[in-house]
C-alpha cells in the first residue's frame, strides 16, 4: 500500500499530462490525495454491499417485503450505474474536485436519510439519491488518476484503485456484521448506515489534498442518451425484481419490449453524435475497438455473479445457517483476506502468464463455486464452518485474479484522448451489473426457495454462477495481453 501511494506523488506524476478528456497540465497526486480520493470511492463501493447483512433486521424492522429488499440493495446500485458517465462529463466541465466534494457532502447526507428511514417506502427512495450522490463522485476518482498521474505512478494508482473496488466490497458485509453486533447507540440495522456520516465528514476536511483538475474544452452533456439508457435499464429492472411478485402479468413483459426499442434509439442517438464531433455517452468508437467489446464481455458475468453472490451469500448464511449479522460477516474474511494479498500480485503474475491469469482466475472461482455447491448438498443446512471458510478463502483467490487484470485488459486499446469515456463506459457497465446481479440472483433464490426449498435455491444460484465463470474463461482467450 506504502509503495502504491508513494509513487503518486513522485516527480513523475507532479510534472501532470493531459487530462484524458483535453485537459491541462495539473499538480500532481500527492499520498494523500490518493488515500482521500480512494477513502470517497470505497465508502460508495462498500454502501452496496454493507447492507446484505441488515437485509434480514431491515425486513423485519420495517415490515419490508422480499421485492422490497432487492430494491433496498438495487436501486442504490442502478442509480449510481446510471449517473456515472454524466457525473464524470460534469466533472470534466466544472472540476473534478468540486464535483468529489459535492458528491460526498450529498452521500454523507443521503446516509443519514437512510439511518433515519420510518419506512421502507422512504429507505428506497433514500437509497437511489445514495446512488445518485455516489455517481457524482466516484467518476472524479479515475479521472483525477488520469489528469494527475502519469507512466508507473497512474499504474500503480489505477492497481490501488482496483484493489480498493474489490476490498471495499468484501470488507463492507464483514464491517456490517461487526456493527450491527456492537449495536452502539441502539442504532440496530440503521447503523450500517450512520457510519457514513463521520467518515464522510472526516474525508471532506482533507479534500483540498485532491489537485484541481478540469478539461481545457467544455464536455457535451448527453441527456437524451442518458435518458434512453435509464429507460431501458430501469425497465429491464422493473421485470426482474417485480415479475414474481405480480405474477408475471402480460404488461410486464411488454416493458422488455420498450427496454429494447430503448436500446435501439440510444445506439442511433449516440451514432449520431459522434458523428457531429459531439460527446455521446457511450461512444461507438470506444465500444467498437476489440478489447473494450471483449473486456465488457467477460465483465458484466463476472460482475453479475459477484453482485449475485454477495446478496445471496447473505440471506443463506443468516437464513439458513443459523448465523448472526456479526458471524456471517466474520466468515468473509478469509474471503477478503486471500482477495486482497493475492490482488498485489497480479501485476507480477500478470507479467509471467500475460492474459492467462484471467483463464486461471476463472477456473479457480468456478471450482471454488462447485465445491461450495457440493458441500451445500451433502451437508445442509449445518456445513462445517472451517471448509466453508476454506472454500471461500480459495474462491477469493479466483476473484482477485480476474478482478483487478480485467481493469487493465478493458482499457488496453483506448487511446489516451479517449481514457475518461472508456473509463466512464467500463464502471457504468461493472456497476450495473453488479446491481443486476443482486437482484437476479436474489430473485432466483426466493423463488426456488419458495416452492422447492432453501437448499434448492441455494444450489442452482451456485450453478448458475459457475456458469458465469465458463463464460468469463471462454472469453479470457481473446482478451488482449495485459499493460
Amino acid at each position: 500500500m506504502t509503495t502504491g501511494t508513494s509513487s503518486a506523488g513522485s516527480p513523475a506524476a507532479k510534472t501532470a499530462p493531459t487530462g484524458p478528456a483535453g485537459g491541462a497540465a495539473s499538480p500532481g497526486l500527492s499520498p494523500a490525495g490518493l488515500v482521500v480520493i480512494l477513502a470517497g470511492f470505497s465508502l460508495s463501493i462498500a454502501d452496496i454491499f454493507i447492507v446484505n447483512v441488515a437485509l434480514t433486521s431491515i425486513g423485519h424492522d420495517l415490515r419490508a417485503s422480499e421485492s422490497g429488499l432487492e430494491l433496498v440493495v438495487s436501486g442504490y446500485g442502478i442509480t449510481y450505474a446510471l449517473g456515472l458517465v454524466m457525473g464524470g462529463r460534469l466533472g470534466d466541465a466544472l472540476g473534478r474536485r468540486h464535483l468529489f466534494t459535492h458528491g460526498l457532502i450529498a452521500f454523507t447526507l443521503t446516509s443519514a436519510l437512510c439511518g433515519f428511514a420510518p419506512g421502507i417506502t422512504f429507505l428506497i427512495i433514500a437509497r437511489l439519491l445514495q446512488g445518485a450522490a455516489a455517481a457524482m463522485m466516484v467518476p472524479q476518482v479515475l479521472s483525477t488518476i488520469q489528469a494527475a498521474t502519469d507512466g508507473e505512478a497512474r499504474a500503480r494508482a489505477i492497481s490501488l484503485y482496483g484493489a480498493t473496488a474489490g476490498l471495499a466490497a468484501v470488507a463492507g458485509q464483514i464491517i456490517g456484521g461487526l456493527l450491527l453486533a456492537l449495536d452502539f447507540g441502539d442504532f440496530g440495522w440503521r447503523i450500517v448506515f450512520m457510519i457514513n456520516v463521520p467518515i464522510g465528514l472526516i474525508t471532506l476536511l482533507f479534500v483540498r489534498r485532491i489537485p484541481d483538475t478540469k478539461a481545457q474544452r467544455k464536455p457535451d452533456l448527453d441527456y437524451l442518451g442518458t435518458a434512453l439508457f435509464g429507460v431501458a435499464m430501469v425497465c429491464v429492472l422493473v421485470v426482474v425484481v417485480e415479475g414474481r411478485a405480480l405474477g408475471w402479468p402480460i404488461w410486464l413483459w411488454g416493458l422488455l419490449a420498450v427496454a429494447g426499442v430503448a436500446a435501439t434509439a440510444l445506439v442511433r442517438v449516440e451514432r449520431g453524435l459522434e458523428a457531429r464531433g459531439r460527446s455521446p455517452l457511450l461512444p461507438p468508437s470506444i465500444l467498437a475497438r476489440s478489447s473494450m467489446r471483449t473486456g465488457l464481455m467477460a465483465v458484466v458475468p463476472f460482475s453479475i455473479g459477484f453482485g449475485s453472490f454477495m446478496f445471496v451469500y447473505a440471506l443463506v448464511a443468516q437464513g439458513s445457517f443459523g448465523l448472526g449479522a456479526l458471524a456471517s460477516g466474520a466468515v468473509l474474511a478469509p474471503f477478503a483476506s486471500s482477495f486482497f494479498v493475492v490482488s498485489l500480485f497480479t501485476p507480477r503474475i500478470a507479467a509471467r502468464i500475460g492474459r492467462r491469469i484471467v483463464s486461471v482466475g476463472a477456473v479457480v472461482q468456478g471450482t471454488g463455486l462447485l465445491l461450495m455447491a457440493l458441500l451445500i448438498a451433502v451437508s445442509w443446512p449445518d456445513p462445517p464452518l472451517a471448509l466453508i471458510l476454506l472454500i471461500l478463502a480459495f474462491t477469493g483467490v479466483g476473484q482477485a485474479l480476474i478482478g483487478p487484470t480485467l481493469l487493465r485488459m478493458v482499457l488496453a486499446d483506448v487511446p489516451p484522448s479517449a481514457a475518461g469515456a472508456g473509463s466512464g463506459v467500463l464502471v457504468t457497465s461493472q456497476q450495473t451489473a453488479t446491481a443486476l446481479g443482486a437482484t437476479l440472483g436474489g430473485t432466483l433464490y426466493f423463488s426456488l426457495g419458495a416452492s422447492a426449498g432453501d437448499k434448492s435455491g441455494a444450489l442452482v444460484v451456485l450453478a448458475m454462477l459457475a456458469v458465469f465463470s465458463a463464460v468469463v474463461f471462454a472469453l479470457s482467450l481473446r482478451l488482449p495481453e495485459p499493460r
